[in-house]
């Protein structure tokens, strides 16, 4: 497992304002926040397939390519600045994580999404961080196509939400490198809230 600090944030998601609010754009929200949260303006730039913005040694990709080709992307931006794969880290939905828990891990399986997979195919390898946003599972595999391209319910959003809030407070662990540290934060379960009296 690599400790080198990131350099390449990758958002996944589907352009498009129809598929904006939708559970499979989980990635986009969260990168969205951090480029403000650092001050990183995105911007299109076409010979990345996406939004781009730049926040001191980290780039912020947001691909343009839907999902499925989000490689595209990702490819040829690493390529120019000599990313290695290692300081990459990759931000996406997760069905088999209930809506509200996170999961940061370097590398390991593509869980059958699609933007991993064509990232690892363009990469030629799944040696990257991940960090998974979960967004629960429909239950019947035949309705997961049509589960993560509709919004979240109410409370599940709610949850989703916190998620992303959780994350972003630990960014500056993430930022630094500090990826065992981030990992107990991320990968513990949120307590429940306590009934008021």
């Amino acid at each position: 497992m690599t400790q080198a600090a990131p350099k390449l944030i990758v958002g996944l998601g589907n352009p498009g304002a129809e598929y904006s609010e939708t559970r499979h754009n989980a990635g986009f929200w969260f990168c969205e926040r951090l480029a403000r949260e650092l001050g990183a303006p995105l911007n299109h730039e076409s010979r990345y397939h996406g939004f781009v913005g730049r926040a001191g040694n980290v780039w912020i990709l947001l691909p343009q390519t839907y999902m499925n080709r989000s490689g595209q992307a990702v490819q040829p931006l690493a390529h120019f600045y000599r990313i290695a794969p290692a300081e990459m880290l990759v931000v996406h939905d997760e069905l088999d994580i209930p809506p509200g828990q996170l999961r940061l891990k370097f590398g390991g399986g593509l869980g059958g999404h699609n933007g991993l997979k064509d990232i690892t195919a363009r990469l030629a390898t799944q040696d990257y961080w991940r960090l998974r946003i979960g967004i629960g599972h429909p239950g019947d595999k035949a309705e997961v196509a049509n589960y993560v391209l509709n919004r979240a319910r109410r409370e599940e959003q709610e949850d989703i939400d916190a998620a992303v809030d959780r994350a972003l407070l630990a960014w500056p662990k993430i930022a630094k490198g500090e990826w065992n540290a981030a990992i107990q934060t991320l990968n513990t379960r949120p307590a429940a809230p306590k009934d008021k009296a």
